[in-house]
């Protein structure tokens, strides 16, 4: 095949402002999936349940490596960007509640595995995990490791909110052997803080960072965003910069979906102080200016590293994966979903649990495992699957090595790059033979070019964020 490169003006060295307004609003106007899931979670259906989960469940290997994922709802109060599934409480009694079903959700599914599953990575999400009381936590923790086999290098992770986070809590993750936490930031700068209902004083978020590092906690990830109302193009480079003072292990940078019409809370946000496309890149782009000077790596979408952190050297070895939760090391084919709209993936398929708490609780008092939906892979998901993972993790894919890695012949995927002319000529994409390479000036686009593989898209694109 004819080797195809982008122009000049848009090449590597150009940055992320080596493309115009004019491309900006052009793939903008497209809505597309993050791909922490191929297919994409629009597309589950209630043709997936109980029964099939649990036979899903019993054909496992326990001697194959797997992962958990633990889904706590609840916060003390709503931050207006937020997209996730949440709850607000005043009271501890529906958390200690809640939790009584997870316990007994984790005691199913471990009944229904033909052994001791092995688990090199947990991970605790929300919603406020931290929210639990330290002995409740603990108390989960010591659950996971008698009905799993978690190894003695398993990656214990917890998401954080600083302003709920207390000294016992900190002191409760490191006797439970919590070695990462990700730290929910966004931005430093209290007018928009004050314009998300986030306020969050940066004492507040070093005595947080204090106390995990004090407890043996040294793996510290920031969260930060752009694209909120009132940022600017120095706000953001400012954050930045403090974030940077933190010294953290990795940073996630977030660009804010404003979705109104699927979380009503959303509604609370000034459109009129949102930034537009260009404005948005350019606030990207400022973060990862100040993330690269001061040592990080850009991986993939929206993640950085040190080049030692282990996600830049996976990545570097092309073995970075990208689940539910990101960017991640972790390439265990099982991935153990609990509690209310977590979501499960498995070698036959993906599942979730009902997102009402209602119909979760229901649902596992009666002894019935909670999915709502799920989707079994079939005919060329998998291939399908692995290119969209390897674009967005490593930036380039030989699609026809893919191809014939799952048995289909090299060319599988021709239509493809023949329909990618467009995308070449606006510096999106190169095509060499059935290489496919995303420019570094045009990274905070890889997920139009991931897109040219989905053959569900047309009927999902209404549920996806913003392209840029």
């Amino acid at each position: 095949m004819t080797v195809i490169a982008p122009p000049a003006s848009c090449s590597p060295a150009a940055g992320f402002d080596g493309l115009d307004a004019a491309l900006l609003a052009k793939y903008d106007g497209l809505r597309v999936p993050r791909y922490t899931s191929y297919p994409t979670a629009p597309h589950f259906g209630p043709a997936v349940g109980p029964d099939q989960y649990a036979g899903w469940l019993a054909q496992l290997d326990p001697e194959r490596a797997g992962s958990l994922y633990l889904h706590v709802p609840f916060c003390k109060a709503m931050c207006w960007y937020c997209g996730c599934h949440t709850k607000i409480v005043a009271r501890y009694d529906p958390i200690a509640e809640y939790l009584g079903h997870l316990r007994r959700e984790v005691g199913m599914v471990a009944d229904t595995i033909p052994g001791r599953l092995k688990i090199r990575h947990i991970h605790f999400g929300g919603g406020t995990p931290t929210m639990m009381a330290p002995a409740d936590f603990e108390s989960l923790i010591a659950l996971l490791r008698q009905r799993f086999d978690v190894l003695p290098d398993a990656e214990i992770a917890v998401e954080i909110d600083p302003r709920t986070l207390t000294e016992a809590m900190a002191q409760a993750l490191g006797r439970a052997g919590v070695n990462r936490a990700s730290l929910g930031v966004q931005d430093f700068d209290e007018g928009v803080q004050k314009a998300v209902n986030r306020l969050q004083p940066l004492a507040m978020t070093e005595r947080a960072v204090g106390w995990l590092r004090a407890n043996g906690i040294k793996a510290i990830n920031l969260d930060l965003m752009y694209g909120l109302p009132l940022q600017t193009v120095d706000s953001v480079a400012r954050s930045a910069e403090i974030a940077l003072g933190l010294d953290p292990a990795r940073l996630a940078v977030f660009g804010y979906a404003h979705v109104p019409w699927m979380k009503s809370h959303q509604k609370k946000i000034d459109e009129s102080a949102l930034a537009d496309s260009l404005g948005r890149w350019r606030q990207f782009s400022a973060i990862a200016s100040v993330l690269g000077a001061g040592g990080y790596r850009l991986i993939g979408l929206d993640h950085f590293a040190r080049p030692e952190d282990e996600l830049s050297v996976m990545q570097a070895a092309g073995k970075l994966h990208r689940n539910f939760q990101g960017y991640t090391t972790d390439d265990a084919e099982v991935l153990l979903g609990f509690g209310a709209s977590s979501i499960g993936e498995l070698p036959q398929g993906y599942i979730q649990n009902a997102v009402p708490f209602d119909q979760y609780a229901q649902a596992i008092e009666a002894g019935r495992f909670a999915i709502a939906k799920g989707y079994a892979l079939a005919g060329d998901d998998r291939v399908r699957r692995a290119a969209i993972v390897r674009l967005m993790c490593d930036l380039s894919v030989d699609v026809g090595a893919v191809a014939t890695a799952h048995g289909y012949d090299a060319g599988f995927f021709d239509a493809e790059l023949a329909g990618m002319g467009d995308l070449v000529a606006d510096g999106v994409a190169a095509v060499d033979g059935r290489r496919v390479t995303v420019p570094d000036s045009a990274q905070p686009l890889m997920r139009i070019v991931a897109a040219r593989f989905d053959t569900y898209l047309s009927t999902g694109a209404g549920r996806h964020s913003r392209a840029v």
